[in-house]
């Protein structure tokens, strides 16, 4: 039976020959992460009965999400999970000068090509752009994860969104991933995986597959993946202890449905309120004025990011009455902002730098809205009330077209400027 290279990392993970989509398996977990807005988690692994984490090395706890604490209740529940890794002896805790998880875990060399990684957000579909099958769960699942070392999927079958050419400059991954998200829609593959290939994967360097397999699960994903290329295998190499092993898909597999996009000539893409999906080319939407831009998060918060707000920000300044938050997805990518000299020229521009982390992501944190605000984003999500008021407007771009339409106040495309 043609297995793809996500059933195959399942069936081994699970001690079996082979699996088929739809069957339920109980896999080994190489890696669980939670992150700080789950406490949950402790208290359900207490319930259960459980004492002590199977394994110490393959649980780790990251604080992104309220770092630094915003709330003495975040305060608190820092100081919980603090005692919790030490009372467990848990090898390896992020704080809240490391970043976000998804940064920061691939950074300590902790992601590889055919592991299973488990984590309490959802956008651990971004690790497919490493060729690990990356999910994510609630507090009760993890919490079995710790006790046990196992958890129970259901195997996803598997779509193929193939990417083809190259766009011109300054089209981002984060403007094909909106386009993606504009194909195949909110719900276009719910509980399935999503395979990205094509000429224009094959292209890509480390954050930027990233990007891509981070939307993912805005598709309704159950997991993404990419096959590894040289630049993500040379990243790993240089940073894991890990054995690894690179999966291949069987030639004759079979997807549920192929997806075909030709990125030759893609315009700057946007989401306008009040969905991921409603993308639209940048032609096509007014150009409406904002009060407000952030390049950060999980989807993009990387140097490759900051460097594109830098190449069109240096040496000029961001509108009057606007403001620019960026916040670093890591501490490594904060330093090399700050010895490439790129966050002096961008806060000289008019940027507001922040601590690593997911800052106003998730709307609790770190240049949240209010009412009648509007945003432009180089995050995930454009929901009532994500950024915090639910009367405020998100509108999801890359991090060029946030710097542009920074520097003149209103939506613009960065090839103009």
């Amino acid at each position: 039976m043609a297995m793809h290279a996500i059933q195959k990392i399942l069936a081994k993970a699970a001690g079996k020959p082979s699996v088929q989509a739809g069957e339920i398996v109980t896999a080994k977990v190489d890696l669980g992460e939670v992150n700080d807005l789950y406490l949950q988690t402790i208290y359900s692994f207490y319930e259960m009965g459980a004492e002590k984490v199977s394994d110490p090395d393959k649980i780790i706890f990251v604080f992104d999400h309220y770092a630094p604490a915003p709330t003495i209740n975040a305060a608190q529940i820092h100081k919980e999970m603090r005692a919790f890794v030490q009372e467990q002896g848990l090898t390896r805790h992020f704080d809240i000068d490391a970043g976000v998880c998804h940064q920061v875990m691939p950074e300590a060399g902790r992601v590889r090509p055919g592991m299973v990684l488990v984590a309490t957000d959802s956008h651990t579909t971004t690790h497919g752009a490493f060729g690990a099958f990356g999910t994510g769960v609630g507090a009760t699942d993890m919490a079995a994860i710790m006790a046990t070392g196992e958890l129970w999927f259901r195997v996803p079958s598997v779509m193929k969104i193939r990417l083809e050419g190259q766009p011109g400059p300054k089209v981002l991954p984060k403007d094909v991933a909106l386009k993606c998200l504009e194909q195949v829609r909110a719900d276009g593959a719910v509980y399935q995986a999503i395979e990205f290939c094509g000429s224009y994967v094959e292209a890509l360097d480390v954050p930027g597959r990233m990007v891509v397999c981070n939307l993912a699960v805005e598709m309704g994903a159950k997991t993404a993946y990419m096959q590894p290329n040289q630049a993500v295998l040379d990243y790993v190499n240089e940073r894991t202890q890990y054995p690894y092993e690179v999966v291949y898909t069987d030639p004759d597999f079979e997807y549920t449905r192929e997806v075909v996009i030709d990125v030759n000539g893609l315009s700057p893409q946007i989401a306008v309120p009040w969905s991921v999906d409603n993308v639209k080319p940048i032609e096509e939407v007014d150009a409406v004025a904002f009060d407000q831009g952030f390049i950060g998060a999980c989807t993009g918060g990387r140097f490759e990011d900051i460097h594109e707000a830098y190449e069109i920000l240096k040496g000029k300044h961001i509108a009057p009455g606007r403001r620019l938050v960026i916040i670093p997805a890591s501490k490594e990518v904060m330093a090399k902002a700050a010895d490439t000299g790129e966050m002096q020229a961008l806060m000289q521009a008019g940027a507001t730098f922040c601590a690593p982390g997911c800052g106003p992501c998730l709307g609790v944190h770190e240049g949240l809205l209010t009412k009648g605000e509007r945003c432009i984003t180089a995050s995930n999500r454009n929901f009532p009330g994500r950024m915090g008021s639910t009367q405020a407007e998100i509108y999801l771009a890359s991090p060029a077209t946030v710097a542009a339409s920074m520097l003149t106040g209103v939506l613009t495309d960065p090839r103009t400027v």
